[in-house]
């Protein structure tokens, strides 16, 4: 059973903010490799926590709020804890996500920024291809775009 938590920058408590930046750290620094993670935005997102009965965060996701990054919100630092991938915990963080961020901002759509092996995981939630891929923090990624339905 995972509670979620839909927070704004400055509803965060400091064990919020620990725990999400050390689960970002554990797979997008030390599995990934070294980029800067804290990027200046955190501040300007909505942040999606997914803690288990134990109160430990094993889902997190952060919604950039719209004009920052892209004209539309943008979901990125889609994260589950290593002990949690392939129980479907990544599927239910990315849904929760999107009908959050759908919610928050009516007929906007959402774009992301993907890792390119990704494609067809986010595809499954509507998302669409926007151009070739790229490089991001020395990793393929791909821009990714779905349309509001709302």
């Amino acid at each position: 059973m995972i509670h979620w938590h839909w927070l704004r920058w400055h509803d965060l408590r400091l064990d919020d903010l620990y725990d999400a930046l050390a689960l970002r750290c554990r797979v997008f620094i030390l599995e990934q490799g070294p980029y800067l993670d804290p990027d200046g935005v955190d501040r300007h997102c909505w942040h999606l926590l997914g803690r288990d009965e134990a109160g430990v965060l094993q889902a997190y996701l952060r919604v950039v709020d719209p004009g920052l990054k892209y004209a539309e919100p943008s979901i990125g630092r889609v994260i589950s804890s290593p002990e949690r991938r392939g129980t479907g915990l990544g599927r239910a963080l990315v849904a929760e996500g999107v009908e959050r961020t759908l919610a928050a901002w009516p007929g906007q759509g959402i774009r992301i920024s993907a890792q390119a092996h990704l494609d067809r995981f986010y595809a499954g939630f509507g998302f669409e291809p926007v151009g070739e891929p790229y490089l991001e923090d020395d990793i393929p990624h791909l821009e990714m775009r779905l349309r509001s339905s709302r």
